[in-house]
């Protein structure tokens, strides 16, 4: 009976080695974005999934492989050969866990999603659920599983990308209000410091020792005379 699961997992790589004298099974070498093993995606298909998948890189960061293989076996079931193959991998690891594994084994007929830590909150069930009733299980039924799954990266790539790119310019908002509140700060002191400095604070005490009034003048009562010095014979006395 058909069934198609769908696995969130946080995979950090190294993180999980094989038990001791447990025999570790032997991966693939990666292909690239696309590792069509069973050979089920024609090559144009192919070239646009590759795009995708380069393109959510490049503008995010956000790794994104899509493999597809004949079995899962030795494994019982497929989300254990994309669990491994993840780690395998190291699939997101360069990406600070945002990486994506898009694996679909035809024998089992089951197609599995693996996310990294960073990615978890930002594509749920829900989501998952859809792109299932909508691509991949029409896939193996009909076949098509060159377009099913350009159509699933796309869906994958729109949500992850818009969700990152997000993230990132709230960062970067949150960065530039921090350094704009510490240059206010800054400037707040620097003006607190000038106009409180003891020469501004008290200006007479230098007034009463002449330091601003004496060159030149000899105090109010220098050249002038005082007031009822050379005057004097004005009749202002």
């Amino acid at each position: 009976m058909f069934f198609l699961l769908f696995l969130l997992v946080w995979v950090s790589p190294g993180s999980a080695g094989a038990a001791g004298g447990e025999k570790k099974s032997v991966f693939p070498t990666p292909l690239g974005y696309v590792s069509d093993y069973a050979d089920l995606i024609d090559p144009d298909w192919q070239s646009r999934i590759r795009e995708v998948c380069k393109e959510l890189e490049d503008r995010t960061g956000v790794e994104m492989i899509v493999v597809t293989i004949a079995t899962a076996g030795p494994h019982s079931h497929a989300r254990d050969y994309a669990q491994g193959l993840y780690k395998e991998w190291h699939i997101g690891s360069a990406q600070q866990e945002k990486g994506m594994l898009l694996l679909a084994s035809l024998k089992e007929r089951q197609a599995v999603v693996v996310l990294g830590r960073n990615l978890l909150s930002v594509i749920g069930k829900p989501q998952l659920d859809e792109l299932s009733t909508q691509y991949l299980v029409p896939m193996f039924e009909n076949a098509g599983y060159g377009e099913s799954l350009y159509r699933t990266t796309v869906e994958l790539a729109t949500t992850a990308g818009s969700a990152v790119q997000a993230a990132g310019e709230r960062k970067r908002s949150s960065s530039a209000g921090f350094w704009m509140n510490v240059a206010a700060a800054l400037a707040m002191l620097f003006a607190l410091w000038r106009f409180t400095r003891p020469e501004r604070r008290h200006p007479f005490q230098r007034w009463r020792r002449g330091g601003y009034w004496s060159a030149g003048q000899g105090g109010f009562g220098g050249n002038f005379g005082g007031f009822g010095g050379s005057t004097r014979g004005q009749g202002l006395s």
